[in-house]
């Protein structure tokens, strides 16, 4: 039974717009290459990025910096991370978001160009965001930022990695973090799959779907077997200690795949003392916050902007 009839109608027009792909390792160089077009409808980015390259744990590695005020000092930032399931999507093409933020809060915002899955599995991605992080930690003074006021922030595949790099901070030892703020993050690898904990008949049939979720999972895993102490890393909801993680700020919609294992991580921070805001947003499906009248992206747009301007002390 279709669940289109819980879709907030103003968000109709995104499944057209986004319909779920069916993904296959051959047929993957022509679903990036059509997915870097599929944000253009957004327009132009409010703010121009500065990429600077750094070196990353596998050769250089970009930094799409979007700076609404270059010279200023002391300034509060964020760390962005795009999504695509691990296996699609790029900084450059999906810029639009970091750089409307930075836009809004006046604050610089680094977006980093991560490499994906299969090609690069667990734990690849996740060191270079890691290095992106610590590169943005270690030159506070030069890019006039605040160390005490960084925040780690990501959508869908993006909001899963910034959550298991919150957690790498916390357990190699920084860079501190202010904050997370996760966009409907992927977070747990078992999701559509036989070991799944959730069978929720309203979540999953639009935009990302079960054997999406898996194909993206397994091209991440690689050859890992997430029962070490980096499992939390790989899958963030397997991690056993939640507690020391930055305060969280979480939104979902109510009928994303993610909506359950979100949920889940909210009770589980909680438990360990993690201060947590969350939001879910009805009749809203994966992405939904790309459609920029609907009320429901709207209402998103003002929680997570009003989330960071508190726990970043703007």
């Amino acid at each position: 039974m279709s669940t289109r009839h819980l879709v907030d109608p103003e968000v109709l027009p995104l499944l057209d717009l986004m319909q779920p792909m069916g993904f296959a390792i051959e047929d993957l160089p022509r679903i990036r290459a059509e997915s870097e077009a599929r944000f253009a409808f957004l327009g132009d980015v409010p703010l121009t990025a500065e990429v600077k390259v750094i070196d990353g744990p596998g050769g250089p590695l970009e930094i799409r910096w979007f700076d609404p005020d270059p010279g200023q000092t002391g300034r509060a930032a964020l760390y962005h991370i795009h999504g695509g399931g691990m296996i699609i999507g790029s900084a450059r093409s999906m810029e639009y978001g970091p750089s409307r933020i930075a836009h809004a809060l006046g604050i610089p915002v680094a977006s980093v160009e991560y490499r994906l899955a299969p090609e690069h599995p667990f734990p690849a991605p996740h060191e270079d965001c890691l290095a992106g992080l610590r590169w943005l930690a270690d030159n506070t003074a030069e890019l006039g930022v605040d160390p005490t006021r960084i925040g780690i922030m990501g959508e869908s595949a993006g909001g899963g990695l910034a959550a298991g790099v919150a957690q790498m901070a916390r357990d190699l030892g920084g860079p501190a973090l202010a904050a997370q703020l996760l966009t409907f993050p992927m977070l747990d690898h078992r999701t559509g799959g036989p070991d799944c904990q959730w069978h929720n008949p309203s979540t999953g049939e639009f935009i990302w779907t079960r054997p999406s979720n898996q194909f993206g999972w397994e091209a991440l895993r690689g050859s890992y077997q997430p029962v070490d102490a980096r499992k939390g890393w790989f899958s963030p909801s397997l991690a056993d200690d939640l507690s020391g993680l930055p305060p969280c700020w979480i939104g979902t919609g109510s009928i994303d795949l993610f909506f359950d294992e979100n949920l889940d991580y909210v009770r589980r921070l909680c438990a360990a003392g993690v201060p947590v805001e969350l939001h879910s947003y009805p009749g809203a499906p994966h992405a939904f916050n790309v459609m920029p009248d609907a009320a429901s992206a709207k209402a998103y747009t003002r929680d997570l902007l009003a989330a960071a301007t508190r726990l970043l002390a703007l």
